[in-house]
């Protein structure tokens, strides 16, 4: 059976794509903060169909932690990689401590940068996998450190598709919009005052991803209006942009 390692794997998205892996059978790693939640999700996902189902306890913020999610991927099979982990800021960079910025610098792209670096040698070697990065369509707003962030995960894994898919390995940046998580709350923000129409079910956002990446596509935007919305950000006056942009 394909493995898949899924980081940020209890909740939300994260949680989502174990549940989407699981039904299609794959063993699975999930690595995340608490161990506790971690062996619940565990447990739900082998009844699930998940033959093998280890976990990792893991803050990918922390050096020691992120090296120990690295050796796995170096060491053992992994044929997805599932790079979710992440979180917001809820203040504005000038009000907000310097050590949480470099945190989420730290979780939203060097956790990405050194996990599909650890995974990319044994995937080349045996001429297959695949890599999902989650990033957002904050990446193509305006929308400071986070959007900056995600900005850098989608043209990374857009180059890497570029360059690796040749070799066997295909990678795909996830840009979803507003999805119906604790992404928000967890940032110790409120939930964002946008239509209903802008909000998406994480099981959909996975399944569009899923589709995306199995076609070879580099950047996956799901739903048709938020592809739409990204194109007329692209073409809008710059101000207007910046309002779109305040959704978050």
């Amino acid at each position: 059976m394909p493995t898949a390692l899924v980081t940020g794997a209890t909740s939300g998205i994260g949680l989502a794509f174990a549940r989407a892996l699981a039904d299609e059978r794959h063993d699975l790693v999930l690595v995340a903060r608490h161990r506790e939640r971690l062996d619940e999700v565990a447990a739900d996902l082998r009844s699930r169909g998940a033959s093998r189902c280890e976990v990792i306890t893991a803050d990918l913020a922390d050096p020691a932690d992120c090296a120990a999610v690295e050796a796995r991927l170096a060491e053992g099979r992994v044929d997805l990689l599932v790079n979710n982990a992440g979180f917001a800021l809820g203040a504005p960079f000038d009000t907000t401590d310097v050590e949480a910025e470099q945190r989420s610098l730290d979780v939203l792209v060097g956790a990405v940068m050194r996990l599909s670096h650890a995974a990319l040698g044994p995937m080349l070697a045996r001429g297959a996998g695949d890599i999902v990065n989650v990033s957002s369509v904050a990446g193509f707003l305006p929308q400071g450190t986070y959007g900056a962030s995600k900005a850098w995960v989608t043209s990374f894994s857009a180059w890497a598709n570029v360059h690796y898919r040749r070799r066997g390995v295909r990678v795909l940046a996830l840009c979803p919009g507003l999805v119906h998580t604790n992404f928000h709350q967890a940032a110790g923000g409120r939930t964002p005052r946008a239509p209903r129409w802008m909000w998406l079910e994480p099981d959909e956002v996975v399944q569009q991803a899923l589709g995306d990446l199995r076609a070879g596509r580099a950047v996956s935007i799901p739903s048709q209006r938020y592809r739409l919305l990204i194109r007329a950000a692209r073409l809008a006056p710059r101000g207007l942009v910046e309002r779109i942009g305040r959704w978050r």
